[in-house]
């Protein structure tokens, strides 16, 4: 590796990582430029055989097993016997709330990116409530609140969820230097979410287009993406979720609210992989979206709510507004088409992309400014230049992953927290050099532009961002 990396500090005791699919072979390489750690202690816990003769050229411990409900607690137990280390759980079937609370219980620190639940919730579970992402969050949250502090274990720390909720905050850093409210950085939860109410945030787009191609059409019957396929496909069938703001005036005939919890969010009776939104992207411009459910369109409403849960003073709208890959858009088009799964997975090398970023941001709205992109333009190009082993969308989340490690190895002892909680400043310090051009973009655009006007459409043109009119009917 090159000599020129920093190194943060040292990991001491096992690195054990969980799952060595596209986001792990990515992480691996990180690991090694950034951490001082004994190699020979170096982990990978991955059942997929197809993994095993890269780990092996490269001389990393593979146990090919699967963690189960049954065998997990006693297969950590083992690789963390002396109390220390890091556990890097980039898998997916695999309970991130089980896998935590054993590592906390050990004194392991703990990071993943995402709350996943153990192999079958996805698809075998009746309930669409309890399918939700809210409802995965509140188990995360209810065992921060029963054990509180203790060894750092780091919630959802991707790109998205992860890094876009660092993004907001450099976003409205910059939405309050450009209206001439500048101010230092708020210290506190109440200060941040103060800041966004008073600069008149109605709402965020998780606002992204991915447009990574490589020249060989899509094969019909293969499911092709530039992230994991398993990881897509089971956020895409769960319902559509987003953060409920208070500017709200419309409820969609299929929506939900949730009687318990932090109430921050509603869900809606179809998947989000085929619910579609309008949005805006530097690029493109206007496009739709899918409102793919994530873990940041809760958290974040939470993190911004101004008063009592039941009644807020003031809550921004938050949602995921996902333009996929062409040859992704089209594997969905074909599963949701045919009712079935794809039996055939295929991941975009970043040598077989020949064109294309991934650009992925924030999108605060309805202040006086209209709205604000704030975000991410990488390119296959570039990411292939920054670090081996993964396309532009792999390093997003990669390099959040790092930035979270970071922070956790400097705060070792801050409990359960999710990126919101974190030191933004910091960990995007971190990430940076692995992003390509971070980029601040006003547009004048709105959801009541570009309608068609042969078909009228039931929206409030009183404010043109109502979610009423984001929402494509």
């Amino acid at each position: 590796m090159a000599q020129d990396h920093p190194v943060y500090g040292r990991i001491d005791g096992p690195v054990v990582m969980i799952g060595f699919g596209s986001i792990g072979k990515g992480t691996w390489p990180l690991i090694e430029r950034h951490f001082e750690y004994d190699a020979d202690q170096f982990v990978v816990i991955e059942p997929d055989a197809r993994q095993a003769n890269f780990l092996r050229q490269h001389k990393i411990r593979h146990l090919q097993i699967a963690l189960t409900p049954e065998n997990h607690r006693e297969v950590l137990g083992e690789l963390f016997r002396g109390g220390k280390g890091f556990c890097v759980n980039l898998s997916v079937d695999t309970s991130s709330l089980d896998l935590m609370r054993v590592c906390r219980e050990l004194g392991v620190l703990y990071i993943d990116t995402v709350v996943e639940p153990w192999a079958g919730f996805y698809f075998d579970t009746r309930d669409n409530a309890a399918r939700t992402n809210y409802a995965l969050r509140e188990s995360v949250r209810a065992e921060k609140l029963a054990q509180p502090g203790g060894p750092t274990a780091v919630s959802c720390c991707g790109a998205n969820p992860g890094m876009v909720s660092w993004f907001v905050k450099e976003a409205l850093m910059t939405l309050a230097r450009d209206t001439g409210r500048e101010q230092a950085p708020p210290t506190d939860r109440a200060g941040w979410a103060r800041l966004m109410q008073s600069l008149g945030v109605k709402g965020v787009h998780i606002a992204e287009r991915d447009t990574q191609a490589r020249r060989k059409p899509r094969p019909r019957g293969v499911f092709v993406n530039t992230w994991s396929v398993e990881g897509f496909i089971s956020e895409g069938f769960q319902p559509a979720e987003l953060g409920w703001g208070t500017h709200e005036t419309w409820f969609p005939d299929n929506g939900h609210r949730h009687d318990t919890g932090c109430k921050a969010g509603i869900w809606l009776d179809r998947p989000g992989a085929i619910t579609r939104v309008h949005t805006w992207c530097p690029t493109p411009g206007p496009q739709f979206g899918f409102l793919v459910t994530h873990n940041e369109a809760i958290s974040i409403a939470d993190y911004y709510t101004v008063g009592e849960a039941d009644a807020p003073a003031f809550r921004p709208t938050c949602h995921y507004a996902y333009h996929p890959s062409d040859d992704a858009v089209l594997s969905l088009h074909e599963m949701f088409g045919s009712g079935r799964q794809q039996t055939s997975h295929h991941i975009l090398d970043a040598d077989e992309i020949v064109e294309g970023i991934d650009e992925l941001g924030v999108l605060l709205y309805g202040h006086e400014k209209n709205a604000l992109w704030y975000g991410s333009r990488l390119s296959n190009e570039e990411a292939k230049e920054l670090a081996p082993f993964q396309n532009a969308t792999g390093l997003q989340v990669t390099s959040a992953v790092l930035a979270g490690m970071v922070w956790a190895l400097e705060n070792p002892e801050a409990g359960i927290v999710e990126t919101d909680e974190m030191d933004h400043a910091r960990c995007l310090h971190v990430q940076r050099p692995y992003l390509g051009p971070v980029e601040a973009h006003y547009t004048d655009w709105t959801p009541l532009q570009d309608r068609w006007e042969h078909f009228p459409e039931d929206i409030d043109e009183s404010d043109p961002w109502q979610f009423r009119n984001v929402l494509a009917t």
